[in-house]
């Protein structure tokens, strides 16, 4: 059980289901109820196929270009600090204006939902506690995106826009801490103190 939090927890601050919430309904508030429920399935769908592809493809592809574990703990340690600082220090969210059919596959399931934090911290979990728990926490990750978007009113009216924006910095904060984690393991395997 205690693998399974130590999986879970880096894949919820990597998702941050609450900071997608601000670009989720400013993407969607054109939409009425039955759109918006078309977006959120097409954006679990996606988001969970490109996980779960890239979790049992990506391993193989990084042999094949002769990237180490180590070559990638470091280069997503630094692509999640710089995802968790750019969130840190921006106020700004971007605007994107997108087809409202293919909204929920791109941006919203990938990358918003699943994203290069993701995808990383996907293959780097797998490495340690195995794809089938990986795989599971992911999923369930993002299902719990699924429930904050049907919630989106809901919580952003409860969280209010300062409540969500502090959530977002929080899992930016810890985001970032978890990057430093991977950049030092990273460092430790490629030079072993001897």
């Amino acid at each position: 059980m205690r693998d399974f939090w130590l999986c879970f927890v880096p894949l919820f601050v990597a998702v941050d289901a609450i900071g997608v919430l601000p670009l989720f309904v400013n993407l969607t508030e054109d939409l009425d109820a039955a759109q918006r429920r078309r977006v959120i399935l097409q954006s679990l769908v996606t988001a969970s196929v490109v996980a779960l592809f890239f979790l049992l493809c990506g391993p193989t592809f990084l042999l094949f270009l002769g990237i180490t574990v180590q070559d990638f703990m470091i280069a997503g340690g630094l692509l999640l600090l710089a995802i968790s600082l750019t969130g840190l220090l921006s106020d700004t969210a971007r605007h994107r204006h997108v087809d409202s059919n293919e909204v929920g596959a791109v941006p919203i399931g990938v990358p918003l939902i699943t994203g290069p934090g993701v995808l990383t911290t996907c293959i780097l979990l797998a490495q340690t506690y195995g794809k089938p728990l990986t795989a599971v926490a992911a999923l369930l990750n993002i299902a719990l995106a699924g429930v904050a978007m049907f919630a989106a009113e809901r919580i952003t009216r409860v969280l209010g826009q300062a409540g969500t924006k502090t959530a977002s910095k929080i899992a930016g904060m810890l985001l970032a801490a978890i990057s430093v984690m991977l950049i030092r393991r990273g460092l430790q395997g490629s030079f072993p103190v001897r």
